[in-house]
């Protein structure tokens, strides 16, 4: 058990338990087409991708003036990881200005460019990105028509037109079709991989699926079942009186139903924030979506609402949802096709969701029996509440403590012990 209990733990540590949620590894490269002056565009990135190609320590606001020195090889890494080409031959980048810009998520450069040889636009253009790749294989790329007189585009900011990941850096871009379809289907991909990156997310999840292979004795649904006998060990606060569930099928479509509450939830309060009918500050919003995973792992140890899962995860769900309206804010979720960007985000985090049940819930069945469980569960409840408290100060306070650097090295350190890097 100790054993165990010492691989779980660094297994945790070794993950980048405490890094931001919504972690900025993405890239976008937006184009504007103009039918009599050619193709213009620019390259957004965010400080820590910055940090990563160069291999610079920029801050959360870092300003123009601490950029300034390093453009140039900026745009040197841009010229070497992109390239545009059609029927009318190779469309050279010829950079034009650098504007530094600032969102939640800490400052970023929007690197403009024109594209030569453009004049006469073609139907279509072979694009190749690899930006970041090589420094993160987590990282990804999108591509956004923001101006399209021809295909009917016009100020939009919302549907990606092209995805790029270090396993496919080259993509053909139509400019000349226009598809709410392919529009669609790119929100469901954003959904599914938002709520895979998102780590808060997946921890408020955990905090869900650990209870959900045992029930307790004491709770009100089983109590009438066992005659009302409670079985309880009590060692200080912590009650150990879980049984655990005899078929699979009845807790996983439990576990199901409790996730799609949080689900409708941040679905509400996503759709709300992105029509802008309600808007909240940035900090409150993460600092309650770091309070929630403690509060959600507390409920395992000392129930809040007995018998009722599904009133935490709806009621955190609704702010989960105002974190997910701020990833759509940057990438400007702003056009005709709001409705279908909505639905389409949502079913792809619900889809995301699913995948991370089908991946632990399975596990916990078999350990469920186990008389290690029980420990598995108040333990690592407890680790979950302390993650949650750490990133509540942080994000309440906007403090760094240092945690997070420290386990950084640690990490990396002992992935060079292993030979891995």
């Amino acid at each position: 058990m100790a054993k165990f209990l010492r691989f779980l733990v660094l297994f945790l540590l070794l993950t980048p338990l405490f890094s931001s949620a919504h972690a900025p590894n993405q890239s976008y490269i937006y184009l504007r087409v103009y039918e009599k002056e050619g193709i213009e565009g620019r390259f957004e990135i965010n400080y820590v991708d910055i940090n990563k190609i160069l291999g610079t320590n920029f801050g959360k606001k870092a300003t123009y003036e601490e950029y300034h020195p390093y453009l140039a090889e900026l745009q040197k890494y841009f010229l070497l990881k992109t390239s545009f080409n059609s029927d009318n031959g190779r469309h050279n980048i010829r950079f034009t200005d650098v504007i530094k810009d600032d969102v939640g998520l800490g400052s970023f450069l929007k690197i403009n460019f024109k594209l030569e040889n453009s004049i006469n636009v073609p139907d279509e253009m072979d694009v190749e990105y690899s930006g970041v790749f090589e420094k993160d294989d987590t990282h990804r790329g999108f591509l956004l028509i923001e101006y399209n007189w021809k295909a009917g585009i016009i100020n939009n900011e919302a549907r990606i037109s092209l995805s790029f990941t270090p396993d496919d850096t080259n993509e053909t871009l139509s400019l000349t079709e226009s598809s709410a379809w392919n529009g669609f289907v790119a929100m469901i991909q954003q959904g599914v991989w938002h709520i895979w990156i998102g780590l808060d997310h997946i921890l408020f999840l955990l905090a869900l699926i650990l209870p959900s292979v045992v029930r307790r004795w004491s709770d009100p649904r089983f109590a009438k079942a066992n005659n009302n006998q409670a079985i309880v060990k009590k060692t200080g606060f912590i009650t150990w009186d879980w049984f655990p569930v005899e078929r699979f099928k009845p807790a996983f479509l439990y576990i199901v139903k409790v996730v799609t509450f949080f689900t409708l939830a941040h679905t509400i309060t996503l759709s709300l924030a992105s029509l802008e009918i309600i808007n909240l500050p940035s900090r409150f919003v993460e600092s309650i979506i770091a309070l929630s995973i403690g509060l959600a792992a507390y409920h395992n140890i000392r129930p809040i609402f007995k018998g009722k899962d599904w009133v935490i995860a709806f009621v955190f769900g609704l702010f989960h949802g105002f974190g997910f309206a701020s990833v759509l804010a940057d990438l400007g979720l702003t056009s005709e096709f709001l409705t279908l960007s909505l639905l389409g985000f949502n079913i792809g985090v619900e889809l995301g969701q699913l995948v991370i049940i089908l991946m632990i819930f399975p596990i916990l069945y078999l350990l469920r029996k186990l008389k290690l469980y029980p420990k598995i569960l108040v333990y690592g409840s407890i680790l979950l509440i302390i993650i949650s408290l750490y990133w509540f100060i942080e994000r309440a306070f906007d403090v760094n403590l240092l945690v997070e650097d420290f386990i950084r090295r640690k990490g990396f350190k002992f992935a060079q012990f292993l030979g891995l890097r």
